[in-house]
């Protein structure tokens, strides 16, 4: 057993507590490999934002788990390392299983050090649903680690977790989870998506709006409580184009509207999580290199630029999206 506070992350209460306070959202970021990892730390660093690093179970299997652990723990020392060089505060840090599907698997990321776990069970039927969650609280909070659970199915595909086409939560069932469960915070369903490809629109339209309305009510339902949206990258166009310019094939490809996640930020939305707009940005600059420098070989000409990319792009989300710099 790693106990999350040996490795200096912190659970996500405190974080959440002052992002309702203030009126902005936690960026909650999936990395699945050491430049992610690097991009996101220099970004919330020098942004002064608190962050959520996020892993998910394929990314868990992909990377190792115990060489993730260790990354994650170097990702602390490297905040501590930029901080220290450009005279700002430390950050703080959660470490984040996004969509765990099983007890197993949110038991072994708490014994590895993780300090905040999603319990998804909104695939299952509810009263199955509230009692897989439970039972992840009872064992999470014995050593001060958060939960999350999820009312509600998001559509698209992102790793492990597809579904056809969205059910949105029903505001009439958040009290009672909420309460029978005792979890920390809520993802709930409103019209975000997973993946790349969130909606089906024709050239030049719109994504459908957000159920702001279903939010409110909730608020009203829950009032104070934490709420998460996942599925909220904006599938940023620039980096759309760029990858089917040099050579990719992602016609199509679209995302929630900035303008409807900053609104979200100033509600009781204290996290959202954004993974697809990471993944973009990384393959469009790769492809760029790799297309324009057909002789390059060595994997630090292509994925350091990748990576100063992601950076620009994660900086550029925390203080116009989210919120969330200058908040530490």
């Amino acid at each position: 057993m790693v106990s999350y506070k040996e490795l200096g992350f912190v659970n996500t209460k405190e974080m959440f507590k002052d992002a309702m306070e203030k009126g902005y959202a936690v960026p909650a970021y999936n990395f699945n490999n050491m430049e992610q990892l690097q991009a996101i730390i220099t970004a919330c660093t020098l942004t002064q934002s608190p962050v959520i690093l996020q892993v998910s179970k394929g990314a868990r299997k992909y990377a190792n788990q115990t060489l993730l652990r260790w990354m994650a723990q170097g990702a602390v020392e490297l905040m501590k390392e930029i901080a220290k060089e450009n005279n700002l505060k430390e950050i703080p840090i959660a470490l984040h299983l996004d969509h765990g599907d099983s007890f197993e698997l949110c038991k072994s990321c708490i014994e590895m050090g993780f300090s905040s776990v999603m319990i998804d069970g909104s695939h299952l039927p509810y009263e199955e649903n509230v009692e897989i969650t439970a039972r992840v609280v009872e064992y999470a909070h014995k050593y001060d680690v958060s939960v999350e659970g999820e009312l509600g199915v998001l559509a698209g595909i992102e790793e492990d977790v597809q579904a056809e086409k969205s059910i949105y939560t029903n505001p009439d069932d958040v009290e009672d989870f909420v309460k029978r469960t005792g979890v920390d915070s809520l993802a709930i369903a409103i019209g975000t998506s997973h993946g790349a490809y969130k909606f089906k629109v024709k050239p030049g339209e719109q994504p459908p709006p957000l159920r702001f309305d279903i939010l409110e009510e909730i608020e009203k339902r829950i009032p104070g409580f934490p709420i998460v949206l996942h599925g909220a990258s904006s599938v940023l166009q620039e980096y759309v184009e760029m990858i089917n310019k040099y050579g990719g094939d992602l016609g199509g490809a679209v995302g929630v509207p900035e303008d409807q996640l900053r609104r979200a930020a100033r509600s009781a939305v204290c996290k959202i999580n954004i993974d697809s707009d990471g993944r973009l940005a990384m393959t469009a600059k790769v492809r760029e290199i790799l297309w324009t420098q057909p002789k390059e070989f060595d994997p630090r000409k292509y994925l350091g630029p990748a990576r100063e990319e992601l950076i620009k792009m994660y900086m550029r989300k925390n203080k116009e999206v989210l919120g969330s710099a200058n908040r530490v």
